[in-house]
């Protein structure tokens, strides 16, 4: 149930609440919007204590959360999530850009990529150092090696970190040198893996399963959201569908119908949603202007060299053509990249 305080409570006040609901048992969750503060109390059968809390003077009113993904609906929280990463904020008016190789291959190539998006205005450098792959002979990552290469990358350009954990105890590595920890489209229901990522408290991007629905997605995010965590980013890259012309398909669906569901922000993948280099381009400016907060995009200049995911890597001149007509449709939209 969410618990609305009434406008101007003192702190001392909330915390009493906030007691309360420990003694009980419960975890609160607080949100404290513009207008209003809400303390959510997620657990089984916790509405019993409902009378209790409305006699409490603090309280203005008391209302059920209808959707079983509690933390991450917009009934908890009304306000879009901003996630402030040293002034890079995703889920605002800026579209943030993250791009690089699929998978950290060398010093000299990824600090190569990264001093190249950097000049084009990327905030943030993408890149695998643990590489969950179909084929247990195709290129796995460089492991810690790789995330050493990238924390070397950032020192150099000052770019934000994001990189995929697959594990639990890939989670605390990633989170010791990257800003974010990305959960991959494979482990999107691997509750342990989601649990762990809640408790590490880094910012969390999470990436759609390829047979996973929204109602699905959010419900893992709650998973992150429960232990504490309320950084995640949703991502959209593709699902599995009868389609064989592309990687998978680009559910820009998705986009519009998260934003009205729920309050965290919203990214899109085009890399993997399509797969095919020559129109990522074009998906990735389609996901702009249904109101992605940000993308995720692969670049390399050698993709023919490329350990991972060639095909649908951009080329530096293709990106650079890109990030020019992204911020074109941006201003249509009223957004900034």
């Amino acid at each position: 149930m969410i618990i609305t305080l009434k406008d101007g409570v003192p702190k001392k006040e909330v915390d009493i609440i906030i007691n309360k609901i420990k003694k009980l048992k419960y975890i609160p969750h607080v949100s404290r919007g513009v207008d209003k503060t809400i303390i959510g109390v997620i657990g089984e059968r916790a509405e019993r204590y409902r009378e209790m809390f409305e006699s409490m003077e603090a309280v203005d009113h008391i209302s059920e959360i209808e959707k079983p993904y509690k933390l991450a609906s917009r009934e908890f929280k009304k306000e879009n999530t901003v996630i402030d990463l040293k002034g890079v904020k995703i889920g605002g008016q800026e579209i943030v850009v993250m791009a690089g190789p699929c998978a950290v291959e060398s010093k000299e190539t990824t600090l190569e990529i990264a001093s190249f998006i950097k000049k084009l205005g990327v905030r943030i450098l993408r890149g695998g150092a643990f590489k969950p792959r179909s084929s247990p002979y195709a290129f796995q990552g460089l492991g810690e090696k790789g995330l050493k290469i990238l924390a070397d990358a950032k020192k150099r350009t000052g770019l934000l970190l994001i990189s995929e954990a697959m594990t639990p105890l890939e989670v605390w590595q990633v989170a010791k040198y990257c800003d974010i920890v990305q959960i991959g489209a494979r482990n999107v229901q691997n509750y342990d893996l989601l649990k762990e990522a809640g408790k590490n408290r880094k910012p969390v991007l999470l990436k759609r399963g390829m047979a996973t629905t929204i109602k699905e997605l959010l419900l893992s995010a709650e998973y992150i959201m429960s232990q504490g965590n309320y950084n995640v980013i949703l991502c959209e890259r593709g699902i599995r569908t009868f389609e064989d012309s592309t990687r998978f398909t680009l559910d820009l669906n998705a986009v519009p119908v998260l934003k009205k569901l729920t309050h965290l922000p919203v990214v899109v993948d085009p890399s993997h949603g399509i797969g095919i280099r020559e129109h990522v381009g074009t998906m990735a400016k389609a996901a702009v202007a249904c109101g992605a907060d940000g993308l995720i995009i692969e670049v390399h200049p050698r993709p023919e060299e490329a350990l991972s995911d060639g095909p649908q890597s951009l080329l530096p001149g293709q990106f650079e053509a890109l990030m020019f007509e992204l911020r074109r449709i941006a201003r249509a939209v009223d957004r900034i990249i």
